[in-house]
């Protein structure tokens, strides 16, 4: 145990952990009131000297104020540790007193954001298997002290990882060249998704903005001119979509690099550790006991390049919402023989490997085509209501065979495997998703019909773990119900603990 620090007394941050309280505080407040700050900087130059001073003055107090609060927040965040808990004491006014009992620690990791890196210190994350909010985030300890606190929480818990010399070879490393790789084999629709909703935010944005100032006649000119030279030109169409390909492509290379930056992996004790990021640097220790299931994806890209995504699914407090996307840690650019060595160091998975695959009932196909076929009418309404122009229904020569061939995609990709031990359930669309749950996994088996899949006799089967859902699609009944019982007594009959 690291007895660098004592850890018996109320112990404080590093100093410079009012800076990082301090800038958060301000990107709150300019995350809130931007628009104002717009306004002020457009109406500045009409400012008499008196209302600059006043300004300038209101300014002043407000930088003052928050740094004041930063100073406090910083001075009130005590913590320490006594007979087997971590005690954390904070709040200004409202106070609050925080026990954590070790044997509820799952998991310590350190975290570094661009203004932590700067300044040289560490968050210091603590999960618990209570609810959300008992977990703490330290946000500013040096890497010595964040190390012997590590230490002594990780001492008198059997459950977290010892600290331990680092491997010399890490199991797994992506350089820059790896990455580019990575990048190229990302589903790019869904970046240009997120960008076009960005793009979509701003533009509400900007919309307030220009309601706001009795300008908005402006921005509504403009768009109504954008879109009748969208409309009567083909030249500027192709060259939208090709500018939209690249955005999509380049949003995908982005976002592999900022979160992916530098990864590499290492195998402890047969659990995971796991550094990655530029922006924000992630140490992420990964325990074989609180992963609930894994997904290994590729697709054709992939698999020419020789290479497959593997997302860990961890037990969490709650459902796994945006904001407990963290849980879902993934590892990309993993070779052939590094799955295979993770699908053996967590559980005998192979094994269902080498099983023939059983296809879900063709009422799911017969489903999606019912559901394709409305959102093909909806979609044609709009475009035509939008354009006024009949011309709109030749897209659909595009569309219909699209249509049918995501369809057909989706349900060839719809598949399961049972063996002895582990389910296997397949899906995905361009990329092909295998998910292996372990049965003893399992918390609780529901079997959902609805009165159309009631008349073609068949069902969904959920399948809850600690760490969400896994949902396999219209099997039929009496399928259904052979895997429902096989389930409870792989559940009931397991020796082996869940987490």
């Amino acid at each position: 145990m690291n007895n660098t620090f004592d850890f018996s007394q109320f112990s404080k941050q590093s100093k410079k952990g009012i800076l990082i309280i301090y800038f958060k505080l301000l990107y709150k407040l300019l995350k809130a009131f931007w628009v104002l700050l717009f306004l002020f900087f457009q109406k500045f130059s009409k400012f008499n000297q008196t209302t600059l001073f006043y300004i300038y003055l209101g300014l002043g107090f407000l930088l003052l104020f928050f740094l004041i609060r930063a100073f406090l927040i910083y001075q009130n965040f005590q913590f320490k540790v006594d007979k087997n808990h971590f005690i954390l004491k904070q709040g200004i006014l409202k106070k609050t007193n925080t026990s954590i009992s070790f044997d509820r620690i799952q998991n310590i990791n350190f975290k570094q954001n661009i203004i932590q890196q700067l300044i040289n210190v560490y968050e210091v994350n603590i999960e618990t298997a209570g609810s959300n909010k008992t977990e703490i985030s330290i946000k500013a300890l040096s890497f010595q002290k964040a190390k012997a606190l590590k230490s002594q929480l990780s001492f008198h818990n059997s459950t977290i990882i010892k600290e331990e010399i680092v491997a010399e070879k890490p199991f797994l490393k992506i350089n820059l060249l790896e990455l580019l790789k990575v990048s190229f084999t990302e589903n790019h629709l869904q970046s240009l998704l997120i960008f076009m909703a960005l793009l979509v935010g701003l533009f509400q944005q900007l919309e307030q903005l220009f309601s706001g100032i009795g300008k908005d006649h402006l921005l509504n000119e403009y768009i109504e001119k954008s879109s009748s030279s969208f409309h009567q030109s083909i030249f500027v169409f192709i060259v939208l979509i090709i500018l939209l390909i690249f955005i999509a492509i380049l949003s995908s290379f982005v976002r592999i690099f900022l979160f992916h930056f530098n990864l590499t992996v290492f195998i402890k004790d047969q659990n995971f550790e796991i550094y990655q990021g530029l922006l924000t640097k992630k140490s992420i220790i990964l325990k074989k006991d609180k992963i609930q299931s894994i997904t290994v994806s590729t697709n054709p890209i992939k698999k020419i390049l020789g290479i497959s995504f593997i997302t860990f699914k961890q037990a969490v407090s709650g459902k796994v919402n945006k904001k407990r996307k963290d849980k879902l840690i993934r590892i990309v650019g993993c070779k052939k023989a590094q799955v295979n060595r993770i699908k053996e160091l967590l559980f005998n998975f192979s094994e269902v490997d080498q099983l023939e695959r059983k296809q879900v009932h063709v009422y799911l196909k017969r489903r999606m085509y019912f559901l394709s076929f409305l959102l093909l009418l909806i979609t044609n309404v709009v475009f035509y209501l939008t354009f006024l122009d009949k011309l709109v229904f030749l897209t659909n020569i595009l569309l219909v065979p699209l249509f049918i061939l995501i369809v057909n995609l989706i349900f060839n990709k719809r598949f399961y495997k049972i063996s002895d031990d582990v389910l296997l359930v397949g899906s995905g669309s361009f990329d092909t998703h295998l998910t292996y749950l372990p049965f003893f996994k399992v918390q609780n088996i529901k079997m959902m019909q609805t009165f159309f899949q009631e008349r073609n006799k068949v069902v969904d089967l959920v399948f809850q773990t600690a760490s969400g859902e896994i949902k396999l699609p219209c099997i039929e009944k009496s399928e259904a119900i052979k895997i429902y019982n096989y389930t409870l007594f792989k559940v009931e009959s397991s020796t082996n603990l869940w987490m």
